[in-house]
């Protein structure tokens, strides 16, 4: 949690002012918290379902299906609420997934194959598993393209839920749910690219192409400045978006190719630090100089994430949330969802085809000698984590999108999502709070 004395007295957090005593620290410590993220997005499908099923339920498919529209000499945009947030926020989350997965894949638990091993295999499992239920209870149906929505892994949600249990979730345990869950963004964001894209333009696709291009040669010739790379890389997600393939997919290659190698070594930052600290007169322009080597230091994948990620936790993903979590939970929409295959194939694949594919697949690999489960994540605490794994939240609604045309199919799905996700929470937080807690202290290897 953020600490007061952390705010410096010059800024508005830091001041003595009520507002900022009442207000803007409080929030300020909110957002500090790991599970803020997760509860904004709960307030926020609370609100959606408050609001669908108020006296007002039409205001709220009015609203998200405003129409707003541009036109540029001959080409011409025209885009509902719903698909901005659906094509356009969504795209700046994945491209946010993409930096994670790019700085895994860089300095993280993925550059390891040793310690990638266990979850990936693991995660392999957790979509292969609960895509075979959900086909096995919908195959030949009007909702058998749905077979993606159980395979995914709310990042915010899990660790959120992780949070809550405090000291009886080891580090170990958070770094394998954490590899999991971005093994599994990397499945779902294929899935995503080859089984939910249709009607592709060739024209669109190599405009695409030479925009990728572009930007790849403007880091060849390491040219940094961001104004040329937002202009380039909005056009590309237009490229993409017209091309056919889904728009989220250009934020995660915009994401996979930013640097995440730093462009200036720790040790010649230290030099320019030591510089300027040996100065007997310091001016405004040796600080600035010297400022611009120490930023250099940390990668800039790293600095746009730190940037972007509150954006995304904060306000994109509640957006998504409220947009997509409107479910109309009359006597004859649950009725039909108890009884629809879709639903059940949702619900069953999340609670319990994640739980039997991550627990099956790290079990075959450790008895076949692939990979090694230590014991913080063996027993129940694996089948506790793989049952945690189950809220498929953000990216299950985001397929069910996707998948389906038919509202009263989608709107089966949805309750199945928001079930599924629930028991799963519900149930791993109670099988993880039987386990015992870390000794203090204790170095896992």
């Amino acid at each position: 949690m953020a600490d007061k004395n952390l705010l410096s007295d010059l800024t508005f957090l830091g001041g003595p002012s009520r507002l900022a005593r009442y207000i803007g620290r409080p929030i300020h410590h909110f957002a500090a918290i790991e599970a803020a993220g997760g509860v904004l997005m709960l307030v926020a499908t609370v609100a959606a379902l408050v609001w669908v099923n108020s006296p007002w339920q039409d205001s709220y498919n009015d609203f998200w299906h405003t129409h707003l529209s541009f036109a540029v000499g001959d080409y011409h945009f025209e885009r509902d609420l719903a698909h901005i947030v659906q094509d356009g926020l969504m795209a700046v989350f994945f491209f946010v997934v993409g930096l994670e997965i790019k700085r895994e894949l860089v300095s993280g638990q993925l550059r390891d194959p040793r310690f990638a091993a266990l979850p990936a295999v693991a995660a392999l499992g957790g979509m292969v598993v609960p895509a075979l239920v959900y086909f096995a209870f919908n195959a030949g149906g009007p909702g058998q393209d749905g077979w993606g929505i159980p395979m995914a892994t709310d990042i915010a949600f899990a660790i959120g839920v992780l949070s809550l249990l405090g000291n009886r979730i080891s580090s170990q345990m958070k770094v394998f749910l954490l590899t999991l869950a971005i093994v599994d963004d990397i499945g779902a964001i294929l899935v995503i690219a080859i089984f939910y894209t249709s009607d592709l333009s060739s024209n669109w696709l190599l405009t695409a192409a030479v925009l990728l291009a572009g930007i790849l040669v403007l880091r060849r010739l390491n040219i940094w400045y961001l104004p040329f790379y937002l202009v380039i890389g909005v056009a590309f997600w237009l490229a993409v978006l017209e091309s056919g393939v889904h728009a989220t997919i250009a934020g995660v290659i915009l994401g996979l190719i930013t640097p995440a190698k730093p462009l200036q070594s720790e040790d010649e930052a230290r030099r320019w630090a030591n510089w300027l600290r040996m100065q007997d007169v310091v001016h405004l322009d040796d600080v600035r100089r010297v400022g611009f080597h120490l930023r250099e230091s940390q990668p800039v994948s790293l600095r746009i994430e730190e940037m972007l990620h509150p954006i995304a936790g904060y306000v994109i993903i509640p957006l998504f949330a409220l947009s997509a979590a409107g479910v109309e939970l009359s006597g004859d929409v649950l009725s039909d969802a108890v009884t629809s295959p879709v639903t059940r194939g949702v619900v069953i694949g999340l609670v319990v085809g994640k739980a039997a594919g991550i627990s099956l697949f790290a079990w075959i690999a450790h008895r076949l000698g692939w990979v090694t489960i230590p014991k913080s994540l063996s027993g129940l605490h694996m089948v506790g984590l793989s049952m945690v794994a189950g809220i498929g939240y953000t990216v299950s609604l985001f397929i069910s999108r996707l998948a389906f045309d038919d509202p009263a199919v989608a709107d089966e799905s949805r309750i199945g999502i928001l079930v599924g996700s629930l028991i799963a929470a519900v149930v791993g937080m109670a099988i993880l709070s039987r386990t015992e807690p870390p000794l203090k202290g204790s170095e896992e290897t």
